[in-house]
């Protein structure tokens, strides 16, 4: 009989501690959607959580320092028509979030510095592609302006947000459920409705390969991991909850059962650190593992545990972290009475020393090619960054450097066709003030151009909404026409 020991990890003693109520987030009107989804997003500046709103759709927006009880008139982002599904922080600019709703619209909305006064109704963005509710959105973590969103018609698109048009729209044979992009972007991983999951290549559209990863019927949840490989959550054909990892090219490395529960579980992974953790839908307990190269690659750590179930979680990035207190991770849980619990994932360090070992550099907030440049073909890594700087002054550590905007900025890598339309708008207006015409002195031409282009991007989504519209109503007075005569 051998004995094989316990296995050695630096991360085999992170414990979390929810922080105090009144450090927390309370009296909130959390969505009662039944959509599996995490309903949260966070990041160093803000926290986002959809709300339970008639006759359209909401989502509430906190600076970090707003704790403790929120008010019950608190301004919101409103603008959807009907139930907003899933939101997602742009990872290049704090202030840029993506929405994706019932009413078949993904929105685009910039938050005022300082945080919401009053209601925020106007989105800069409004992306019309899908036919059908879109329930997925995930912002490309290298490329400035590129978001995908997954909809219920069958449909991937990817968005160049800074145009307003599709770079590409896959059609696949069930609805999308999830999607992770590869760490420098070239590649995504998607979970399908009929089981599958995919690789694909999103400037081709094309199918690289695919798998049938969980034989259940509930919903796989996909992350890509940093060398490669692929992680997912999924049922077993006996509703039993799994976790599996793939290899690049969708071949099974490990397949293991968790519990029998019926919640989803949601992956949410460090590439610094190589830890995942795994949050269900409706458990109380917040699982972590670390991936290694050594069988069986996934290495169950440890796990958090509290009395109430979540309703959903949100996820801090890196470089919101107090490295102080020796923080790998943050979440954000949501609890069905209203409250948002912080819950801090700390490792046990008696040295105030900044520690290199569980803080390598980590994924900044500077995007690493234009939306252009990655249209062409080009891949880049992201841009690290340190968070030894961080170290040194707390207070700054949930507040991230933000880049220009990515919808008003004009950098250097502009569309050319953007530039040759500016131009003509340019020459035109310098004609018209030749003429004779003047402009106040308190007008901006160059934020007029701008009002002026964004309203043509939203008036051509409406013009295919309407278009959809008239010919579903054309068919719906055909078949009255034919049963009428069947009647005669």
């Amino acid at each position: 009989m051998s004995f094989r020991g316990i296995r050695q990890s630096k991360f085999r003693h992170v414990f979390g501690q929810a922080l105090k109520r009144d450090q927390c987030y309370d009296n909130i009107r959390i969505t009662k959607s039944s959509w599996d989804s995490t309903f949260c997003a966070v990041n160093p500046k803000y926290l986002a959580i959809i709300t339970e709103a008639a006759g359209g759709g909401a989502f509430l927006v906190l600076g970090l320092d707003k704790s403790g009880r929120v008010d019950r008139d608190a301004p919101l982002v409103v603008g959807h028509k009907a139930a907003v599904l899933d939101i997602q922080w742009c990872p290049h600019n704090d202030d840029i979030i993506a929405s994706a709703s019932e009413d078949c619209t993904v929105k685009v909305w910039q938050i005022p510095e300082g945080g919401l006064l009053r209601n925020l109704e106007e989105p800069v963005v409004d992306l019309a592609a899908h036919q059908r509710r879109v329930g997925l959105v995930v912002w490309h973590p290298t490329v400035q302006n590129i978001l995908l969103s997954g909809g219920s018609d069958n449909k991937i698109v990817i968005w160049n947000v800074g145009t307003g048009e599709p770079v590409a729209e896959m059609e696949f044979p069930d609805i999308p459920l999830s999607a992770s992009w590869s760490w420098d972007g070239a590649k995504l991983v998607a979970s399908f409705k009929d089981r599958k999951v995919r690789i694909i290549d999103p400037r081709k559209g094309s199918i690289l390969h695919e798998v049938c990863a969980h034989e259940g019927n509930k919903p796989t949840q996909v992350v890509y991991l940093k060398n490669g490989s692929v992680f997912t959550t999924g049922f077993s054909r006996m509703s039993e909850r799994q976790y599996a990892l793939w290899n690049d090219k969708l071949k099974n490395m490990n397949t293991s059962e968790i519990d029998t529960s019926n919640g989803v579980i949601f992956p949410f992974y460090d590439p610094d650190t190589s830890m995942v953790y795994l949050c269900g839908k409706g458990d109380s307990v917040i699982r972590y593992f670390e991936i290694t190269n050594d069988s069986p690659h996934v290495h169950f750590l440890n796990l958090y545990q509290s009395s109430d179930p979540q309703r959903g979680i949100g996820w801090m990035p890196k470089r919101g972290l107090n490295v102080n207190n020796c923080e790998i991770a943050r979440f954000y849980k949501l609890h069905t009475k209203g409250l948002c619990e912080v819950i801090p994932m700390t490792v046990p360090r008696k040295s105030e020393l900044f520690q290199d070992d569980l803080y390598p550099d980590t994924l900044g907030d500077m995007p690493s090619l234009s939306a252009e440049e990655w249209i062409e073909g080009k891949n880049a890594d992201p841009i690290l960054i340190s968070l030894k700087d961080g170290y040194v002054a707390t207070k700054k550590a949930g507040i991230a450097k933000v880049a220009p905007s990515i919808l008003m900025s004009r950098s250097n890598h502009t569309n050319d066709t953007s530039k040759s339309s500016r131009t003509t708008l340019h020459h035109t207006s310098h004609e018209t003030l030749a003429s004779g015409a003047t402009l106040p002195a308190n007008i901006d031409l160059q934020n007029v151009l701008d009002d002026v282009r964004k309203l043509k991007i939203i008036a051509k989504g409406h013009e295919r909404r309407i278009k959809y519209l008239e010919d579903r109503l054309a068919a719906y007075e055909d078949d009255d026409d034919q049963e009428d005569n069947e009647h005669l």
